[in-house]
């Protein structure tokens, strides 16, 4: 395989960067602007922007993938709502654009999708369940899904996930568990919701996931997430449990008090028996991620 990776400095980028070094995979890692991920040598690494049609050919051409892994997105709900059209730039006309190149050199294309395709009315969500986004984020992911399930080209995968967390270099963004960490051992205060439903995502069980749909050669759709399905402020209340940290300075709120611009599914999680069946697929929980990422910090 020649793997190559879009949004590598990214959270799940570098994980998927990790283990393609730890295994010996031939890969090139990609994103806007330079390398900030210190463990991936510059060697592998080319500055693409996604939304070039003629920068992407030039790498593809270059490099000649047999695999892309497309992570990178614009992922903040609320800065999507308020800017639809970027959105659609960066999540479904770049999709289009790499899927063009991918079929030109007929490479695999795998598309990192999300929970939020759905509207959160059922949860425990299929493969199959037909979605219904209630945000211009979702509905960006619901188009992005549709180029490739419209194609007559079935080379494709589409890995869709849950509240994705864990350690990586220079992020742009922290996420909800390293938040929570820091909070609750400093004992800072916090507000958290308990009327939204997730199960979220440890970055390496995704990366590993993502890796093993190109290395099986799967197509289709996956569902690649944490094993249990929890409210938001339980995922808190967990991890101050297993770091034995009090919760005195955690304000419990619902989501109506925070007046965001988009609105998000109530409950979602996945059905994971597909994945688990084809990729072997096992995800840690909560707790037994807590300790490496403790270490990783």
């Amino acid at each position: 395989m020649k793997i190559l990776i879009t949004g590598s400095n990214g959270l799940l980028g570098q994980k998927i960067v990790k283990l393609c070094l730890k295994r010996g995979d031939d890969f090139l890692a990609t994103s806007a602007g330079d390398n900030r991920n210190i463990d991936c040598p510059n060697e592998f690494y080319q500055t693409m922007d996604i939304t070039n049609q003629e920068n992407i050919h030039a790498v593809f051409n270059s490099f000649k993938p047999t695999h892309i892994i497309h992570t990178a997105a614009l992922t903040n709900v609320d800065y999507c709502e308020l800017n639809p059209e970027e959105c659609h730039k960066v999540n479904v006309s770049a999709t289009q654009l790499l899927w063009d190149e991918a079929q030109k050199i007929n490479a695999h294309f795998q598309l990192l999708s999300t929970d939020f395709i759905f509207d959160g009315l059922i949860g425990n969500y299929k493969e199959t369940d037909i979605p219904s986004a209630v945000s211009i984020y979702g509905q960006s992911k619901v188009d992005a899904e549709n180029i490739l399930l419209n194609s007559e080209n079935d080379n494709w995968s589409i890995a869709r996930t849950i509240i994705v967390y864990g350690t990586a270099n220079n992020l742009s963004r922290t996420n909800i568990v390293l938040w929570s960490i820091d909070a609750l051992t400093n004992g800072s205060p916090m507000k958290i919701i308990n009327d939204q439903f997730r199960m979220p995502t440890w970055a390496e069980d995704l990366a590993w996931g993502c890796l093993e749909i190109c290395k099986r050669n799967k197509k289709g759709i996956f569902h690649l997430c944490g094993p249990e399905l929890m409210a938001v402020n339980e995922i808190v209340f967990r991890i101050a449990k297993y770091l034995g940290k009090s919760t005195d300075n955690v304000e419990i709120i619902s989501s109506a008090t925070l007046s965001q611009p988009a609105k998000r599914p109530p409950r979602t999680g996945f059905d994971l028996s597909k994945s688990r069946i084809e990729l072997d697929y096992n995800p840690k929980t909560l707790e037994q991620t807590i300790e490496i990422l403790l270490t990783e910090i």
